[in-house]
């Protein structure tokens, strides 16, 4: 019975990765599907152990991945601006999607919907901005990553925070971004400099994006003809080439209104 299980579970992996590779669009209920079998099928076809060796086992695993630079990369992780002090989901990649000029779009993480993840959530790393999730099974979830051509995120530039938007794809009249590097494009009349620093600007219920988050670093400024903005390029935070351990910001929603404030009137000038 075992082994026609472990036959099943890699007769319709192998179905997933071969459509998958012919870059068909129809696939998401297909890899959801899979997803939500495979995960427990998993867990059945396991070698079973008595107690006393699991434990063992999950103490030699924590061993293994414990030490100086896991504990810095866990620190960094839930200190970085936009995530401190906000409930996340942690996961690792365990997966990675198709693959762009600039590296992988998507990837897939251990976290589902089991663990409280939900479509159109931050994810973040220590250094920033890793994208947005954008299919959740059970026991996995596929993430949007930034640099993808799908991927356009609001932003705020520099001290000021001037507004404008991130993109993987050429904003209206910029040149086409590099290989893993996005298009800039500011939404309003103001200054950036190279060096600017780039968060995200937000999203309401903080979905799809929280605000606060690094996003990256402003290379090139440019005001090509024909806008009242500047255009530049965007270095991002985020090397999704070399992604292991995240979080999932998982942010409650505001249940109450906001106070209103009623100013003091002014008194006219005598």
């Amino acid at each position: 019975m075992r082994r026609r299980l472990v036959l099943v579970a890699v007769v319709l992996t192998a179905l997933v990765l071969a459509l998958d590779a012919t870059g068909l669009t129809s696939l998401g209920p297909l890899r959801a599907g899979a997803a939500t079998a495979l995960g427990p099928l998993e867990r059945l076809v396991a070698p079973r152990a008595d107690p006393a060796a699991q434990e063992r086992l999950r103490g030699s695993v924590q061993a293994a991945v414990a030490g100086p630079a896991a504990d810095d990369r866990l620190a960094g992780l839930l200190a970085a601006p936009g995530v401190d002090g906000t409930p996340v989901v942690l996961a690792r990649v365990v997966g990675v999607g198709p693959s762009g000029p600039a590296g992988p779009e998507r990837v897939t993480i251990d976290a589902g919907s089991r663990d409280g993840v939900e479509v159109d959530r931050t994810v973040v790393s220590a250094d920033g901005l890793v994208g947005r999730v954008v299919a959740v099974a059970p026991w996995t979830s596929d993430v949007l990553l930034v640099g993808a051509p799908e991927l356009s995120v609001g932003v705020r530039v520099g001290a000021r925070g001037v507004l404008g938007e991130a993109s993987g794809t050429a904003a209206p009249g910029a040149a086409a971004p590099a290989p893993g590097t996005l298009s800039l494009a500011l939404v309003e009349r103001g200054t950036m400099r190279d060096g600017d620093p780039v968060v995200t600007l937000g999203s309401i219920d903080g979905r799809p994006f929280v605000p606060g988050v690094r996003v990256g670093t402003v290379r090139e400024v440019e005001r090509p003809a024909g806008r009242l903005a500047a255009t530049g390029v965007v270095v991002p935070a985020v090397d999704v080439t070399a992604l292991d351990l995240v979080a999932v910001v998982v942010p409650a929603p505001r249940r109450t209104p906001r106070p209103v404030v009623t100013p003091s009137p002014r008194r006219a000038a005598g």
